[in-house]
């Protein structure tokens, strides 16, 4: 096991940015799994100044490019420095955090910098999410540091959907008929879906004020987290209404059928009751919740961003949509593995609506809460008002197939149990005490 070590983190930056970066550098240096690199701290009377940097970079376990307007127009040494350090970049495996662009002003950040997600300094909570990357990286070398950062978005104004630890999936003996590894955890099926980047929303969607407009690459889920392969069937939500005197909603004959004209508020009642009955079968990190709708719809298109689950041609022998006039829900799994996601989740296409913990915004015209999709500008606030509308996804039934495409959102109030709506489950290192 290797020997505990500060993680080495060097600080690019052009002297105009000094006044900033001191307070950069004091901040990180209260952290004892942290030892920043400033040279005006660091560098002795005497030496290289430059060979003195040069090795600094050479020997850092991270870079911070502070960005500002006066060092991404500067000419001079602070581009020398962007440049060894997007060499050194190079050398590192491929998804490493080690170069991480720290917006300090409202500045268009060079190329160069741009495939990496960068960080606005100047926005609440900035630096704990700093600190979330830095310990990523820091456990990605096993350097052990003694405690990881506080919880992103710990205060009330911005919450987030990072989690401290990336959660580690469990064994898994039993695989869906697509052959994607199952996951049972309180007596329900889940698909993990791993961290990566993926596209969402659509161009060509006008539905709702242009709700899902602009398509945009989502680079914040960088996490592992688990999603029910079906949505909460009527004979699941039963057994939670016979335990909590809850109204029992099913029909005969339909206990494999998707519960239906659920609210959000009842949905979240089975989640809270699976919480107090299962938790302890979760991995260490994670939590039974509604997912966000990020989540829903990575795991509905995949990384790829399919229109449906299964590719992008709508097949209505792939869904239960009005076209194949059943008139009416249909067991679960009924079009699986056909219809199934890139991930192995079924029915994400027709049959019922499922609401997520997202916000929608108090107009159901149009979307309060617009895309680019953002994890910390409140949208995933669940404790917010009874007239704040939520967002439900994958159409029903009753829908035709382009209301069934993975990337179209709508909203409904929460207390509200029309829409034919249903919800599936995730198990998230989302947290509410982030919220």
């Amino acid at each position: 096991m290797p020997e505990p070590r500060p993680l080495h983190v060097f600080l690019c930056h052009a002297k105009e940015d000094k006044p900033a970066v001191r307070e950069l550098y004091k901040r990180l240096k209260s952290e004892s799994w942290i030892d920043p690199w400033l040279d005006e701290v660091k560098l002795l009377p005497g030496q290289d100044w430059e060979i003195e940097i040069y090795k600094a970079i050479r020997e850092a376990d991270g870079i911070i490019v502070c960005l500002s307007k006066e060092s991404v127009a500067k000419e001079g040494y602070v581009q020398k420095e962007f440049k060894r350090a997007l060499n050194f970049a190079e050398e590192k495996p491929e998804g490493a955090i080690y170069i991480i662009p720290l917006r300090l002003d409202e500045c268009n950040p060079p190329i160069k910098f741009q495939q990496w997600q960068w960080l606005d300094y100047f926005q609440p909570n900035a630096h704990q999410r700093l600190l979330q990357s830095l310990y990523l990286r820091a456990d990605s070398l096993k350097i052990l540091p003694p405690a990881k950062p506080a919880p992103v978005g710990s205060s009330a104004s911005s919450p987030v959907s990072i989690p401290a630890v990336i959660p580690v999936a469990p064994a898994s003996s039993k695989a869906a008929p697509g052959g994607h590894p199952l996951y049972v955890f309180g007596g329900l099926e889940f698909v993990n879906v791993p961290a990566c980047d993926f596209y969402m929303g659509a161009d060509d969607i006008t539905d709702f004020g242009g709700a899902c407009k602009p398509q945009h690459l989502v680079y914040q889920l960088n996490y592992d987290f688990y999603l029910a392969r079906f949505p909460v069937t009527n004979g699941q939500y039963t057994l939670m209404a016979r335990e909590t005197g809850a109204p029992i909603i099913m029909s005969k004959g339909k206990a494999q059928h998707p519960v239906v004209n659920v609210s959000w508020y009842e949905a979240q009642k089975y989640i809270e009751w699976l919480n107090r009955k299962y938790q302890l079968e979760l991995p260490k990190g994670v939590r039974f919740c509604l997912p966000s709708e990020a989540e829903w719809e990575k795991a509905a298109r995949g990384a790829e961003g399919n229109d449906y689950p299964w590719g992008d041609t709508f097949d209505q022998g792939k869904c239960n949509t009005s076209e194949g006039r059943k008139g009416d829900t249909t067991p679960v799994g009924a079009y699986s593995p056909q219809g199934d996601s890139p991930f192995g989740c079924a029915d994400m296409a027709g049959n019922v609506w499922e609401w997520t913990r997202s916000l929608w915004g108090t107009d159901a015209s149009k979307p309060g809460f617009k895309y680019p999709y953002r994890f910390d500008d409140q949208r995933e606030d669940e404790s917010a008002k009874e007239n704040v509308l939520r967002v439900l996804r994958g159409g029903s039934f009753n829908s035709d197939g382009r209301n069934a495409r993975s990337a179209l959102r709508r909203g409904n109030l929460p207390h509200h149990d029309g829409l034919l709506g249903g919800f599936r489950v995730a198990a998230s290192p989302f947290s509410p005490e982030r919220s």
